[in-house]
């Protein structure tokens, strides 16, 4: 069952870096100086890879909520020459302790309550060659705060030049979590799942009205494959 899953992680990563290409090279031309990013949902570190590979950077800021992955992301992202901050936290719209699904393919790890119900959900499963639920997912408990928490505690005053979320359904609430500093942000870059595996709480056009409230027009949007989840990057208006 583990190899059938990482199998399929495998393939998904070699279609996922031609889609990320795309979007890095986009923000590439728009990021330009040494920059400060936000990596929230910081996984097994994919992103600081990234944003080491296309970027000059002067600070990066990581979070993620599992404890399981955070223990693999301290071992992979280790490089002396960049001023990275890994935070074993997750951010939401408010402080609190929070159950949190571990699942055996680490990368779907959420802070949303899992839809069993759901044919997208049990498509999945029969992929991954998964007939016991209770295997696939483990829940346990995690710290949230706020961006905005976050943001006071290390008295940030620069601007963030980007704002990644990969939260797996918990992306809304980490915005709502960020509306006092939400006009320091030029970019925000994240995931939106339009399948009914999650129930997230909230629909895509609620993330859109509240960031075109603060000012922020969307300017990249693309179809992940295999998945019923969209990648957008939105820009604040200047």
């Amino acid at each position: 069952m583990k190899l059938r899953i990482y199998l399929v992680q495998k393939v998904l990563n070699f279609f996922d870096y031609f889609q990320q290409r795309e979007i890095y090279n986009f923000l590439k031309k728009k990021i330009k100086d040494k920059s400060i990013f936000f990596d929230v949902g910081a996984h097994h570190g994919e992103t600081i890879k990234n944003l080491s590979k296309y970027f000059q950077i002067a600070q990066i800021h990581a979070f993620e909520a599992s404890l399981e992955n955070f223990n693999v992301l301290k071992k992979k992202v280790f490089n002396k020459n960049l001023d990275i901050k890994l935070n074993c936290i997750g951010l939401s719209n408010e402080k609190k302790v929070s159950n949190i699904n571990q699942s055996l393919e680490s990368s779907s790890t959420t802070l949303s309550p899992i839809n069993k119900k759901s044919k997208y959900y049990q498509m999945k499963l029969n992929t991954l060659g998964i007939k016991d639920y209770s295997r696939y997912i483990k829940t346990t408990k995690t710290n949230l705060d706020t961006l905005d928490n976050y943001i006071k505690d290390i008295e940030l005053s620069n601007k963030i030049d980007l704002l990644k979320i990969d939260t797996e359904g918990h992306e809304l609430y980490v915005l709502l979590g960020a509306k006092r500093n939400l006009s320091n942000i030029r970019f925000i870059y994240f995931e939106h799942h339009y399948d009914d595996m999650l129930a997230k709480g909230y629909k895509f056009s609620e993330i859109d009205s509240f960031l075109r409230e603060n000012n922020f027009v969307k300017v990249y949007k693309n179809k992940m494959f295999f998945r019923k989840t969209f990648e957008y990057v939105y820009e604040l208006k200047k």
